[in-house]
């Protein structure tokens, strides 16, 4: 077993949620306020449980989620015990022998409605998304929406999940391969995406025939039951058990207990690389199953050839959207020396038509909204201080913005070495490092040569350049693009990455094998017993 101090608060993500109980006024919460009104209409309340395994409960901490935008407080929540966790497991392992049972169409029968009953909440939720995560109302609708896309691929997936027959060399025997749920599956996400990195789990893992429990970040747990909720309402319609989705929030002690339980074989975690690797470890130990998706550093590479007008549009949203949190925000501009006076000037200009549309996420007018929390606030500038301590140049933002919530100036940063210290570390905000190369040689070995490796993207018009790019000597990342930005994946191709990003793989292709076990069975049809690889035994 893993020794809890190694990841002791760590898996607790330290952002807004307090576990101090606080003195709080009903009155006072942003969920009392008409103007949010969508909170209610989500089943919120001012006070609300936050473990679900087929009833709702919670023995643990209250703790308060603040919304980012205005430092107010939205709700409050009682988190789950360690004993809320083992009723949660237990239960969920009872629910997985009848969910197991039922035919494979017909469970995705049960996540069609899941979607369905998410098309009816799309606008509230993404509300709520915006809200707690501080994400612009398109964005936060658009998150809910990647769930409700993930639902329908899921139902394809129902009646497509394949095995294979082989050819066997024994006369008289039959060689296939069988495909088998693995039983209950523990997922871990985080504050940036509280609603569809768990869809992309929830909606796969349950048509292969797995139950689920799921921890939502700490500062995001609104998003999280108000999710429940609304699957908890499909399951319990048809009859089934509740416990087939539970979720437990918390903060380490839930996390540790999750890395260290033997009755979760798989545990998918998405969050920072030094969390991932703690969690990859206890996991390993008890010689479980990990998917994790971890931290990126991104590249965009500009060739001399670009378009640069596109180069332009496409990296302000990779830059600037949701505030530079999302793990596949670009990070690194590596551009052609040819070319990176204009890239550059014009990203400055680009910069300067948004500065004047930060504010509150939920107004329509709005295209960059808050940073998460006071944490996210101490990255940014440590960032800035330490890039201009290396010689770096503050070309656009560098500078916190005085109102309430956690607000800052996307930055655009020139004149450092491409492997100076942080440009290597990955800063969870809107600061973009713009680096000049000499050529796309050199350019690929700059986007491969950090340790994480999520999303890349090259620019070019030469196809010699995006077959080098797409081939065994170009980009090393799991998501390698071509003229579009590194973010805004689709939910039919397999998301994740490489090296320290984790390796694991979710959401489309064949990223459902994660969720399964697979068993090759050979059947003897004679009553002849003859050995492979032609052995006599006689």
């Amino acid at each position: 077993m893993l020794a809890a101090s190694r990841i002791s608060g760590v898996l607790a993500s330290p952002f807004r949620a307090t576990t101090q109980k606080l003195a709080f006024m009903a009155s006072s919460a942003l969920i009392e306020n008409p103007k949010y009104q969508f909170l209610k209409d989500l089943g919120l309340e001012s006070v609300n449980n936050g473990v679900y395994n087929g009833t709702w409960s919670g023995s643990g901490d209250l703790i308060s989620s603040v919304c980012p935008s205005n430092g107010s407080i939205i709700a409050q929540v009682r988190q789950g015990s360690v004993e809320d966790y083992e009723a949660a497991v237990t239960a969920s392992n009872e629910a997985w022998n009848i969910w197991a049972d039922i035919p494979a169409p017909k469970r995705g029968e049960i996540v069609r409605q899941i979607g369905d009953e998410l098309r009816k909440n799309l606008k509230p939720l993404g509300q709520l998304v915006s809200l707690e995560m501080g994400k612009i109302l398109p964005e936060g609708i658009g998150e809910v929406q990647e769930y409700v896309d993930i639902c329908d691929y899921a139902v394809g997936l129902s009646r497509m999940l394949e095995g294979k027959v082989l050819p066997s060399e024994r006369p008289g025997h039959v060689l296939l391969e069988q495909w088998n749920p693995l039983g209950v599956v523990g997922v871990i996400s985080a504050f940036n995406f509280p609603v569809a990195v768990y869809g992309w789990n929830n909606a796969i893992a349950l048509v292969c025939g797995n139950t689920l429990l799921w921890k939502g970040a700490p500062s995001t747990p609104l998003c999280s039951i108000a999710t429940t909720k609304i699957v908890a309402q499909v399951l319990e319609r048809n009859g089934l058990p509740g416990a087939i989705c539970s979720l437990v929030t918390g903060g380490a002690n839930i996390g540790e207990a999750m890395a260290n339980d033997k009755r979760l074989p798989l545990l998918s975690f998405t969050g920072s690389t030094q969390v991932g690797k703690k969690v990859g470890v206890a996991v390993q130990e008890r010689f479980g199953k990990h998917l994790l998706e971890l931290g990126g550093n991104n590249a965009i590479i500009v060739a001399e050839d670009a378009d640069i007008d596109v180069v332009i549009r496409a990296s302000l949203f990779a830059c600037v959207g949701t505030a530079g949190q999302r793990c596949t925000t670009t990070r690194r501009l590596i551009v052609h020396e040819k070319v990176y006076d204009e890239v550059l000037s014009k990203l400055v200009k680009a910069y300067s038509q948004v500065i004047d549309r930060i504010g509150d996420p939920l107004e329509e007018t709005t295209l960059i909204g808050p940073l998460h929390s006071k944490l996210s606030f101490e990255g940014y500038l440590k960032a800035i201080e330490d890039a201009k301590a290396a010689g770096g140049k503050v070309e656009f933002g560098g500078k916190i913005i005085e109102r309430p919530g956690f607000y800052v100036e996307p930055t655009i940063i020139s004149g450092l070495p491409h492997d100076a210290p942080v440009v290597h570390r990955e800063t969870f905000a809107p600061i973009v490092y713009v680096l000049k190369a000499s050529s796309v040689e050199e350019s690929i070995s700059w986007n491969n040569e950090v340790d994480q490796g999520l999303s890349s993207s090259i620019f070019t018009q030469n196809l010699g350049n995006v077959f080098k790019w797409i081939g065994p000597k170009g980009s090393d990342c799991g998501i390698v693009n071509v003229n579009i930005p590194t973010s805004g994946a689709e939910i039919g191709g397999a998301f994740g990455g490489e090296k320290h990003t984790g390796g694991g793989r979710e959401s489309g292709s064949d990223a459902w094998k994660q969720y399964m076990r697979r068993s090759t069975c050979t059947i003897n049809y004679t009553r002849e017993l003859p050995l492979a690889q032609g052995i006599k035994f006689e």
